[in-house]
């Protein structure tokens, strides 16, 4: 991993902990964060493995793992509608 990645990530985190006053709610958050991304992530990949039959396809990349770990099932729906009517 490159240096300078690390360095902002240790100091996002010192920010976050200076912002939220507790160390103990700076992890929760991240933790939280972590775990709804994982989810999103796993929405998208059995969506793709389950679509693929079908021809439905979502590339898994930032803007939609967002979607899908913020608004969950419902987002990997909405993406499926906008691949399905839009694209």
């Amino acid at each position: 991993m490159d240096p300078i990645m690390i360095v902002v990530g240790v100091l996002a985190l010192v920010v976050m902990v200076f912002i939220f006053r507790s160390p103990a709610k700076t992890m929760r958050l991240l933790g939280t964060g972590t775990i709804r991304l994982t989810i999103g992530v796993l929405f998208l990949f059995f969506f793709n493995v389950f679509g693929g039959s079908i021809g439905l396809h979502i590339p898994i990349n930032v803007f939609t793992v967002l979607v899908s770990s913020i608004l969950g099932l419902f987002g990997v729906t909405s993406l499926a509608a906008i691949h399905i009517f839009i694209l």
